[in-house]
């Protein structure tokens, strides 16, 4: 096998050439960088947890079709994965991941010692979610967490502390998580059932719709409260706004269960994190205006 094909599948078994899941972990972990910066973080901060999101949202891939290379091979959409094909072997997918943590443990040195010590849990928490879905009805939750602890180390890496705010960020986006990943989750709700894998959509049945569309009302219900504690103006409130709507227009996608239009809602919450941090941008912006 040739450098560029090993690299093409190194590509494929991190997600870079899907980057869904960056943008997903991203736009919380830029919540907190921009609130705990009080809207203008150091641009070393924003780049050192830019990259981070990358190189962890990378490891994690790689970890989660480990962990589910046994049950991958069952699935048409996942059988053709580098590890679950052969193309890649277990061992050397470890060793991808763990440079991949290094490299991300690498980039926080010039930070503090409490974000130091909060990158530990974090690496801990991503590594061992994929393994979850064996064992705890709703992973979404935990998957939540895992994507969010990026708010607590913003916090940590400006502030030396992490406020009460800060967890009500965290808060937010694991409800926010169990929406998104509850639309992928119908997706493929039947191979669950067969492999016996747990997922929110199973645990929800017929009343996931419904769940999904709660836990969007509990994250926005969670940011509002955030930003009437932070004082925040009409532009974090219009951008929250917006993300109702997206939310809203989610209901349309998914209320029929069909798969292409459930992973469509999956995919557009791109846009929800997005508005969500225009809103906490702009307002910050505005008042130094």
């Amino acid at each position: 096998m040739t450098l560029a094909e090993r690299f093409t599948l190194y590509i494929q078994l991190t997600r870079l050439n899907r980057p869904i899941g960056i943008l997903l972990l991203l736009w919380p972990t830029l919540w907190g960088v921009w609130i705990a910066g009080n809207g203008h973080p150091a641009w070393h901060i924003v780049a050192i947890f830019t990259l981070g999101t990358v190189l962890m949202r990378s490891a994690g891939c790689v970890i989660n079709d480990y962990a589910d290379r046994d049950f991958d091979k069952h699935v048409k959409r996942t059988r053709e994965r580098p590890i679950t094909s052969g193309k890649v072997a277990p061992g050397e997918a470890l060793w991808l991941a763990a440079g991949l943590a290094l490299a991300a443990f690498l980039l926080i040195l010039p930070l503090n010692t409490m974000t130091l010590l909060l990158s530990v849990p974090a690496v801990l928490v991503a590594a061992s979610y994929p393994f979850t879905k064996r064992f705890f009805a709703i992973p979404q939750a935990y998957l939540g967490i895992a994507f969010g602890f990026g708010i607590p180390m913003a916090f940590a890496a400006q502030l030396n502390e992490i406020p009460a705010v800060a967890w009500w960020l965290l808060a937010a986006n694991v409800f926010w998580a169990i929406a998104y990943d509850t639309e992928y989750a119908m997706v493929d709700r039947d191979d669950d059932i067969h492999l016996g894998i747990h997922s929110s959509a199973l645990f929800f049945g017929q009343y996931d719709v419904a769940a999904v569309m709660a836990c969007y009302a509990a994250t926005l219900g969670i940011l509002a409260g955030v930003g009437n504690a932070l004082h925040l103006g009409m532009a974090f409130y219009a951008g929250l706004l917006v993300a109702a709507g997206i939310a809203a227009y989610h209901y349309t996608l998914i209320r029929e269960r069909q798969r292409e239009s459930c992973f469509k809602a999956f995919l557009h919450n791109n846009w929800l994190g997005a508005a969500v941090f225009a809103g906490i941008a702009l307002d910050y912006l505005r008042r130094v205006q």
